[in-house]
């Protein structure tokens, strides 16, 4: 244990999502390195650049999702999933910049809740996306205190909602626990093995592969849009650096799917390093547009404010 309170971890956790979502979405698709390349140097300010049809710290459909999580969670008082698949189809009919595909797909299908992404699922064989995964910070937060069973199970009901394939349910899980050990101010490096044993046997060695220490994001065989090697870059960030805005700098430097990585290592790093290891430069400039909830736009106060009663509302 560390001096850090659990809030400031919580809120490290949600707001440390949304900024590596920020600072990653106007390098997306790009090259490796692309990152440290325009900004060299920890801590010189700048970085929240945009680009990439992103203005200056606007957060992409990851941070918009885990909001509607977060804010379903809190206005029913628990997980009521129907509530949850309405939010998000309210805001993906509303347009947003960026969604995506199987999400929209599922979203958009008109299939009822508990039928869409499974449907999907069985007619592309297509499932196994890190979109569950991106928006997980808030609901990692609010089932903490749950226990470890209950938080990969709520991971895996709210993966479900959009993910027919059942990679993407053990991969949130994963992370909800990770997170939760995180919370409780241990070190969630220490216990990536042990997770690995309640992860459904059918992906648990795929799964082994990625959270492996000995494995580098070079190794993965999926683009980093894919739940496994999105994981992995997540967790091999957080294990080879040694702050918040190193992991982070680190995961965008990898390329590809920068935004949903950042937000994934965001997550994690913020739930070990605290709110307080956030440079401010970088959320002062967060904001979080909510299509289709009338013009809404969340900056770092509020998100900070939903983290703290996510930390008080599951256990």
């Amino acid at each position: 244990m560390d001096g850090r309170s659990r809030t400031e971890r919580a809120v490290g956790a949600v707001l440390g999502s949304a900024v590596g979502d920020a600072l990653g979405a106007p390098f997306e698709f790009g090259p490796e390195g692309a990152f440290s390349a325009r900004f060299p140097a920890p801590g010189h300010g700048g970085e929240m650049c945009g680009g990439g049809g992103w203005d200056p710290g606007e957060a992409t459909d990851d941070t918009q999702m885990a909001v509607l999580v977060a804010e379903s969670l809190l206005e029913c008082d628990g997980l009521q999933l129907p509530d949850m698949f309405r939010r998000f189809r309210r805001w993906a009919a509303a347009d947003p910049k960026d969604i995506g595909l199987q999400t929209e797909a599922v979203l958009s299908s008109g299939d009822p809740w508990d039928l869409a992404a499974a449907l999907h699922f069985q007619s592309s064989q297509r499932g196994a996306g890190n979109g569950a995964l991106m928006r997980a910070a808030p609901s990692s937060v609010y089932f903490a205190r749950a226990g470890r069973d209950a938080t990969m199970d709520a991971a895996r009901r709210i993966s479900a909602l959009t993910h027919g394939d059942r990679a993407a349910w053990e991969g949130t899980a994963v992370l909800h626990e990770l997170a939760r050990v995180a919370l409780e101010g241990h070190d969630p490096l220490d216990v990536v093995e042990e997770t690995l044993g309640y992860v459904h046997a059918d992906h648990r060695e795929r799964y082994a592969v990625v959270l492996s220490p000995g494995w580098h994001p070079d190794l993965a065989t999926e683009f980093n849009g894919a739940v496994w090697p999105c994981l992995g870059s997540a967790v091999w960030a957080l294990r080879t650096t040694s702050s918040y805005e190193d992991a982070v700098r680190a995961a965008i430097d990898l390329g590809g799917d920068t935004d949903t990585v950042a937000a994934v290592t965001g997550g994690l790093a913020g739930a070990v390093y605290g709110s307080g290891a956030i440079p401010e430069h970088w959320s002062a400039a967060l904001h979080v547009p909510l299509p289709g909830f009338g013009g809404r736009v969340l900056r770092a106060a509020e998100l900070g404010e939903l983290a703290r009663r996510l930390d008080r509302g599951g256990g």
